[in-house]
């Protein structure tokens, strides 16, 4: 745990502490009555009614839209289900900044909408609750499926030879026996939809401000970095709330259930209530998931031309001090980079909490690895900035400072994809090479790692895939002449000009590509036991 807890000290803890400090405290003296005075402005308290108002509309629309779903994938066995699987995961593992573009393309301005009926939802609730259901939906069909596929459905089956209809069996036997794995993924999307940074920040323009967003402009645009703090702790304090919530559902759903082989519970589509369930989730797949996806490649051509794409090898001397199409080469290298560092402490992390002698200091660890995903990433760039600033981390001008802050998200990743399987290795196992006279490094060598790298390619796959997309810390590190391609996209859509928007669309297709690709590597290395989040 040595290097897990000094890795999160200083470059999570510390930046945080940074910030924090530097806008509550004046003259040596603390000002906490600022807390009482920012969350009182009327604007601020606007801001935090609509970031918990979309959060709670974007978790309701995302449950009823990908319920559905989880029953197909988990009950229903159909031709293409491993690439329907990876196709719907697609949009998890997009940066925001991708999500929030291919929403453009479709519902904004000369979108395909507007073309179609003059339909503009861009600047609305509807295109970020849209948005948040789009980024969200595997997290329900992965987390609720999951558990969905490995219930006994001879249960329901008795419950319909007792005489109770298909809905009460569902309602009375398998809906309790869910209702931890829902809980769990509505928590984790109202995290997710309650850090929202990228796509409000795209879809919402100066209408619509979520916490996450807000703090940026204060800390940006404002400089008034007193409110950027004390936004920063009450987002710290819901995060920690829902943190302790989701272990608590987390610790049901592991305890709580009888589970059985998921591949003897799903079984081809009979009668036409089943084969209507399977068209309407394609169909909803199709235009949720997939239209946006094709609009924003359309709107990366130019007419049916590789214009844009052309355009992305030359430097404007404006928007970039480099040619745009430098920063794919530059995000795969930090994405490297930070998947390198967070598989080796997200490794070490996972293995010390899979002992089953961990003491309650190193499992309560295991609720603090989720912090970065859930507190501001904004805050965290920008602490970055603060507190590495002397020697002997003075690391402003160093390159590493991007991957550091992309192995923050990525590491909690790691660790949820590889303990459940380093939990799952049997200990006697180690037991016994020890006997034969292994040392410890050499039993976790012969033991441990041939049935933990499969699950360790995953991690890294994931890693890999969220480090790309990394925008909220990386806006304020990335170097002007090092830009990755979430800031890259970013920067191209904040400027006008029809040339600058298509090519915000080439480079965000080059991303979605990139991100699918690593994807569907993941889905053929995916077993049962590495295939949740």
């Amino acid at each position: 745990m040595a290097l897990p807890v000094a890795f999160f000290a200083l470059f999570f803890a510390w930046p945080v502490a940074a910030i924090v400090t530097r806008g509550l405290k004046a003259d040596g003296a603390w000002r906490f009555g600022r807390i009482v005075d920012v969350v009182t402005q009327p604007d601020i308290r606007h801001v935090l009614w609509f970031t918990t108002w979309q959060a709670l509309a974007s978790t309701a629309l995302t449950l009823l839209l990908a319920l559905p779903a989880a029953h197909v994938f988990a009950r229903l066995d159909f031709p293409g289900k491993q690439l329907l699987r990876a196709v719907v995961t697609v949009p998890f593992v997009l940066p925001t900044v991708v999500v929030g573009s291919a929403f453009l393309a479709l519902v904004g301005h000369n979108g395909l909408l507007d073309e179609l009926w003059g339909v503009r939802l861009d600047t609305t609730v509807w295109s970020i609750l849209l948005a948040h259901v789009f980024f969200n939906y595997a997290v329900v069909v992965r987390t609720v499926g999951g558990l969905w596929s490995q219930l006994d459905p001879r249960q329901e089956e008795a419950a319909r030879m007792l005489g109770a209809s298909p809905l009460t069996a569902w309602r009375r036997v398998t809906l309790p026996a869910l209702a931890p794995a829902v809980a769990a993924a509505a928590l984790m999307v109202f995290l997710f939809t309650f850090t929202s940074f990228g796509v409000v920040q795209i879809l919402g323009g100066p209408a619509f401000s979520t916490l996450e967003v807000e703090i940026y402009r204060q800390t940006s645009e404002v400089f008034d970095l007193s409110t950027a703090a004390v936004l920063t702790l009450v987002q710290f304090a819901a995060v920690g709330a829902i943190l302790a919530v989701h272990a608590w559902t987390v610790r049901r759903r592991e305890t709580a259930l009888r589970l059985v082989d998921p591949r003897t519970t799903a079984r081809r589509p009979r009668g036409f209530g089943q084969r209507a369930l399977l068209a309407g989730v394609l169909a909803t797949v199709a235009v949720l998931l997939l239209l946006p996806l094709a609009v924003l490649v359309r709107r990366s051509l130019d007419g049916w031309g590789l214009g844009y794409y052309r355009a992305l090898t030359d430097s404007d001397g404006g928007t970039f001090l480099v040619a745009p199409v430098q920063a794919v080469w530059t995000s795969l290298e930090y994405a490297l980079a930070a998947t390198a560092i967070a598989v080796v402490i997200g490794g070490l992390a996972a293995a010390a909490l899979a002992r089953r002698d961990a003491g309650r200091l190193v499992r309560g660890f295991d609720a603090l690895l989720m912090l970065p995903l859930g507190v501001s990433a904004v805050t965290v760039g920008f602490g970055f900035l603060i507190a590495l600033d002397k020697p002997p981390l003075d690391l402003r001008q160093s390159w590493i400072l991007v991957p550091l802050a992309q192995a923050l998200v990525g590491a909690p990743f790691v660790v949820r994809t590889m303990l459940p399987v380093l939990r799952a290795v049997d200990g006697r196992l180690r037991e016994a090479a020890a006997v034969l006279g292994a040392s410890p490094w050499r039993a976790w060598r012969e033991v441990d790692l041939p049935m933990v790298r499969r699950a360790l390619l995953v991690a890294a796959g994931f890693a890999f895939a969220v480090s790309l997309g990394e925008f909220g810390a990386t806006v304020f590190i990335a170097r002007p002449d090092n830009p990755t391609l979430p800031v890259a996209v970013a920067r191209l859509l904040s400027r006008p000009g029809e040339l600058n928007y298509g090519q915000a669309m080439a480079l965000s297709t080059i991303l979605m590509v990139v991100c699918a690709a690593a994807l569907l590597v993941l889905e053929r290395l995916r077993t049962d036991r590495t295939g949740e989040f």
